[in-house]
């Protein structure tokens, strides 16, 4: 097996040209099979006597000892890209790695903010001054409509209807969609565009930028974060926050009080409810909690099974 890898390594320094630091991640992965096979056969085995039921066997150590799944995952692409060369090489006659399937990955559930949170946020921009007013608006639509950052600094005046209370936004694939937009944020954009700046390289009328700096020119996404970890830091809440967190906190309050997914798809502008379905999860665990302290059986953060029976 040693010999095998360190022909694997060689082929990758001089026919693929790797770099010092893939060779150096291969090598490592290889070497931890090695020493897991040898002590397992009691000696070192050749390529090709290795099964599927041994690589298993591996993978299963590696979930004991602690590894992260996403390390699992690349040790086992290691040994399928080093079983493809051995195999072409005559070590090996097939591929034992190629059934094992890669560990499903954590997905870590979106950071999002309270109602009473996203509220404090929301009137943190002072309203006596042109750039509070901007920040107040754009707060306030991101967090009305559920926008990406990108997508709102891509808004123009011509995709806002105010009287139907509905923006044209551009979303990613280049897929449009018209998301509504509530009162607050509806009054936000008229108080705003009353003291907005102008530029003469800036286009005016339909394709002038809804938002703009102090000089007239279109926003960045740099420039929305820094204007928002400027209010985070004011108002004292979570400086994770980022402008995603609008988004991810209008889809979770949206599921909390009885949107359906789909209507909450199509709002996002996801093309999979796949996509969409993470706020489920963050719902759930909301639901969760809730339970797991209000429920007599639950937890002993709860109320006793005595005092439950007494109520009843």
């Amino acid at each position: 097996m040693q010999s095998a890898i360190g022909q694997f390594l060689r082929f990758l320094s001089v026919e693929r040209n790797a770099s010092p630091l893939t060779i150096k991640s291969y090598r490592e992965d290889l070497t931890a099979l090695a020493d897991y096979l040898t002590e397992a056969y009691g000696r070192s085995p050749e390529p090709s006597e290795i099964t599927p039921l041994d690589l298993r066997g591996y993978v299963s150590a590696l979930h004991e000892a602690g590894y992260a799944k996403t390390s699992i995952s690349r040790r086992l692409a290691s040994l399928r890209t080093f079983y493809k060369f051995a195999q072409r090489e005559s070590l090996a006659g097939s591929n034992p790695a190629k059934p094992l399937r890669n560990p499903r990955p954590d997905r870590n559930l979106p950071h999002f903010l309270s109602s009473q949170e996203i509220g404090k946020l929301l009137e943190a921009p002072p309203a006596g001054s042109a750039l509070g007013l901007r920040d107040r608006a754009i707060l306030e639509v991101m967090y009305s409509a559920g926008l990406r950052v990108g997508e709102l600094v891509g808004i123009n005046d011509g995709d806002v209807d105010l009287p139907q209370g509905l923006v044209r936004v551009r979303g990613k694939g280049r897929r449009e969609r018209f998301a509504p937009l509530g009162t607050f944020a509806l009054k936000a954009i008229q108080r705003w565009t009353k003291v907005r700046p102008a530029h003469p390289k800036e286009p005016a009328g339909a394709l002038r930028p809804l938002f703009t700096n102090r000089f007239g020119r279109r926003l960045t996404t740099r420039s929305v974060a820094r204007m928002l970890e400027k209010h985070l830091k004011l108002t004292g809440l979570d400086l994770r926050t980022t402008p995603h967190t609008l988004r991810h906190s209008f889809a979770t309050h949206l599921l909390d009080r009885g949107a359906d997914i789909r209507s909450v798809q199509e709002l996002l502008g996801h093309k999979s409810l796949v996509t969409t379905q993470i706020y489920t999860h963050v719902s759930t665990a909301g639901l969760r909690a809730a339970y797991d302290r209000a429920h007599p059986r639950a937890k002993t953060g709860g109320r006793t099974n005595r005092s439950a029976e007494n109520d009843s």
